[in-house]
């Protein structure tokens, strides 16, 4: 007889027990801060232990901690003191006076969105003629 800490959910399930959408359950599935169902494709099923663990997810983003951090808890990695991990960054001059920088290893569907924003910026700035001696921040 199977108790409840075994039991198996669909993806639809798993979303609606824990409040987590199910794409957002399928990116923390490919940013390796939840194991794969225990058999893929329209039939895959997820246990108690994805539940909890995607509990605990929204538990430490509640209490502020980006993924990156909560990875680290969920490898059993220890906080540490000192210096913060390094993180690696693009930039984007966009024109003499300005650069944009953005943080790497987003989606690539953000990537693509940023990408999009910053070539319509680019676009905007140089339709505009400099003002010289304008710090006004109107439009």
């Amino acid at each position: 007889m199977k108790t409840d800490s075994d039991q198996q959910r669909t993806l639809q399930d798993l979303a609606a027990e824990s409040g987590v959408p199910a794409r957002t359950i399928r990116f923390y599935i490919a940013r390796g801060l939840l194991p794969p169902p225990a058999s893929a494709g329209r039939g895959a099923a997820y246990s108690s232990q994805h539940l909890a663990r995607l509990l605990a997810i929204k538990k430490w983003q509640a209490e502020g901690l980006m993924l990156a951090e909560i990875a680290g808890k969920l490898e059993g990695r220890k906080a540490e003191r000192g210096l913060p991990e390094p993180s690696a960054w693009w930039s984007y001059p966009i024109e003499e006076d300005v650069l944009v920088w953005v943080r790497t290893g987003t989606t690539p569907w953000r990537t693509k969105q940023v990408r999009s924003a910053i070539k319509e910026m680019a676009a905007r700035l140089r339709s505009m003629p400099a003002k010289e001696g304008d710090d006004s921040d109107s439009n």
